[in-house]
């Protein structure tokens, strides 16, 4: 009874109510409460910290900013799904608290796509040496289960795989070192209209998950940027639960060095020994590799499985003999 007049109370207020409202649509940092709000910083940084409290919301890092969005589990997810439920959203003050989101969007989608597309000729040069990328994203989705539970996008980039893929998985997470990359993900996803996706600022070395904590990890071209390719993988099936599946997918050893010189890949491709070796080191179970050849480069995807622990057993009392 404490617990839901306390969570009554942190909602019980304008603006709090309007901050579960925004939260709804995107993670949001203090920050953007504060321009589309249009009040200070210490006010609200204070209601949050009320939602936080109540468990309404709830908080994580990304980088040096923390986000709040709304509470997933539990009580409190059903009670803020019911709140958003008899909100009126055409009420003016809520649908101006939209206006300014979605100008806020606008202007880091803008940001975003101005990097994308001053990048864009040369990902445009390196998608024209290997197969189309359908090929391969259609393999990937082949090789989940018709249902998966949590899946982890590692190096997710534009999200493009957490769109192909967020259908087969109850929820899909994507992390990325790059905040323009992310700006331009979160795009992407909120055009999709997918409520099963998310992005994250985060280092493939140090996942910021706890271990076991996914049903499916997908690695996409991104180990020929990896330094240590082998400890990226690593740090992949750690999070990976027993009975999990690892997706990599990167290209086979190759002699296109200008790779290296025109777009920052630190190898030349993989040998399947090379990958099933470290997925193995990780304590994973490697799976049968598929390759699909393309102009210059073949690409590889390599698969693999969290073994699921061994059943004991059943150790039965020695009955006495009958005298």
């Amino acid at each position: 009874m404490d617990t839901l007049l306390t969570q009554l109370r942190a909602a019980a207020e304008d603006t709090r109510l309007r901050m579960l409202a925004l939260a709804a649509r995107e993670d949001l940092t203090v920050s953007d409460y504060v321009d589309v709000l249009g009040q200070s910083q210490p006010r609200v940084s204070r209601h949050l910290k009320l939602l936080v409290e109540a468990g309404l919301l709830e908080r994580f890092r990304e980088a040096q900013f923390t986000r709040f969005r709304l509470a997933r589990e539990g009580d409190a997810a059903s009670l803020v799904r019911e709140f958003l439920r008899r909100l009126d959203t055409a009420t003016p003050r809520l649908a101006g608290d939209r206006t300014r989101l979605e100008a806020l969007q606008q202007r880091r989608q803008t940001a975003a796509a101005r990097y994308f597309r001053d990048n864009a000729q040369r990902w445009d040069e390196l998608r024209a040496l290997h197969v189309a990328d359908g090929e391969i994203e259609q393999a990937l989705v082949e090789s989940l289960p018709l249902r998966t539970g949590r899946l982890l996008d590692i190096g997710t980039g534009t999200g493009r795989l957490l769109e192909v893929l967020a259908p087969r998985a109850e929820s899909v997470i994507g992390i990325d070192q790059s905040r323009e990359m992310l700006a331009l993900a979160r795009a992407n996803l909120q055009r999709a209209d997918l409520d099963n996706a998310e992005v994250r600022l985060a280092d493939m070395y140090a996942l910021p998950f706890e271990a076991a904590s996914f049903d499916a990890v997908t690695v996409h071209h991104v180990l020929h940027y990896a330094d240590d390719p082998a400890a990226a993988l690593a740090e992949a099936a750690r999070v990976l639960r027993p009975g999990g599946t690892a997706l990599v997918v990167d290209f086979a050893p190759h002699d296109l060095v200008e790779l290296k010189r025109d777009h920052a890949h630190v190898h030349l491709g993989f040998a399947d020994n090379q990958v099933q070796g470290w997925l193995a080191s990780a304590g994973l179970q490697p799976l049968e590799a598929s390759h699909f050849p393309g102009r210059r480069l073949m690409t590889g995807l390599w698969r693999a499985e969290r073994p699921r622990p061994a059943a004991q057993p059943v150790v039965r009392p020695v009955q006495g003999v009958a005298r």
